[in-house]
């Protein structure tokens, strides 16, 4: 595979190279010959441009068949749902569009290629046709854009309850850490120039002198609740990140010097999605995948890939660095009991610094 794509990018620069010294060569004003295209060219280019659509009809089946199960799976969180739909309206909507408005472009750029003695038919205005394609793209867009905008009224709310978790998410090159409100359920204050203090043991800068702070959680491993909302508070301690969660449809900026917001319910957990039938699927294929991987490397040498095992993460969407691709964390959604039990076991800051 890795051969046919080199190949395959090696005859488009190839043909690349060919167009730009043909435009060139066009370009000269001290040229002695004149190309005109005759009937011959345009019929060749004609019968190029409805190959090009049979071949990129053909080209998008063939993807819906071949890759069509590596879309995510169901939404595992309780606004992902919306968000789906919006998406795939959309999608909907776009692949219509363009499946007819290219399929016309170039089918009557093949029907009405220039031929020898044809003369163009031209229309100066049609009052009735621009009516039809002025307004029917506007109600769309307008019905599209309003809902989109219900869609993210709803989701981007973020309401302070008692009832919700609050969770920190910090950002730094290159990776994340997650600090927990304790019992009084609201996150001390924080500040880069507490980073240093404690001998490095305070993570992500908590401010000793406040007492909310004292009994903040700080971990390298997000445990989430299902069926409980929580709220993220976003840090970074350096350059821009993005905090991305794709399973629950979450993603979040983290700024340095300003605190982001986000919320959503975690409705599925970790077992729960590992035995998604869906999501068996996919990791059967990826591990057949990793296994063919695997026979290489320990040709060549090297260990074999452990087998796949599915876990919610926690992703940087934004390239922040060189190691950009590796800032990533583990999340899992566990029942009640099992969080409260997993949050009895963290040391509080007090604990850590004492």
């Amino acid at each position: 595979m890795t051969t046919l794509l080199i190949l395959t990018v090696l005859v488009l620069i190839g043909i690349s190279i060919w167009q730009i010294s043909k435009m060139f060569e066009l370009s000269q004003t001290d040229r002695n010959t004149t190309e005109i295209a005759d009937d011959r060219d345009n019929n060749t280019q004609g019968k190029l441009m409805f190959a090009f659509l049979v071949f990129i009809y053909l080209l998008t089946l063939y993807s819906f068949y071949a890759w069509g199960d590596v879309l995510l799976p169901e939404s595992a969180s309780e606004h992902g749902t919306d968000y789906d739909n919006l998406l795939w309206i959309s999608f909907a909507l776009i692949f219509f569009v363009q499946t007819i408005t290219q399929a016309l472009l170039h089918y009557f750029a093949y029907k009405y290629r220039g031929e020898k003695g044809k003369k163009a038919l031209f229309y100066a205005d049609n009052d009735r046709l621009e009516a039809i394609w002025t307004i029917i793209p506007v109600i769309t867009l307008a019905g599209l854009i309003l809902y989109g905008l219900y869609t993210w009224t709803n989701i981007m709310q973020v309401e302070e309850n008692d009832e919700a978790l609050v969770v920190e998410l910090y950002a730094q090159q290159f990776n994340w850490k997650a600090r927990y409100a304790g019992n009084d359920g609201v996150l001390g204050d924080a500040n880069v120039r507490f980073l240093q203090d404690f001998d490095g043991k305070n993570l992500v800068g908590i401010d000793a002198t406040d007492p909310n702070g004292l009994d903040d959680v700080v971990v390298q491993e997000l445990h989430l609740p299902v069926g409980r909302e929580v709220i993220f508070k976003m840090r970074s301690q350096d350059v821009l990140h993005s905090a991305y969660m794709p399973h629950f449809r979450a993603q979040m900026n983290c700024v340095p010097g300003m605190i982001t917001e986000f919320a959503f319910k975690p409705t599925v957990t970790t077992e729960e999605m590992r035995q998604n039938p869906d999501m068996v699927a996919k990791v059967k294929k990826i591990n057949k995948i990793r296994s063919e991987n695997s026979k290489e490397l320990v040709a060549n040498g090297e260990e074999a890939l452990e087998p796949y095992i599915f876990d919610y993460v926690l992703l940087c969407n934004k390239i922040c660095g060189a190691s950009h691709y590796n800032m990533q964390m583990k999340i899992v959604v566990e029942t009640p009991e099992e969080y409260n039990q997993w949050m009895a076991e963290q040391q509080t800051f007090a604990q850590v610094i004492q």
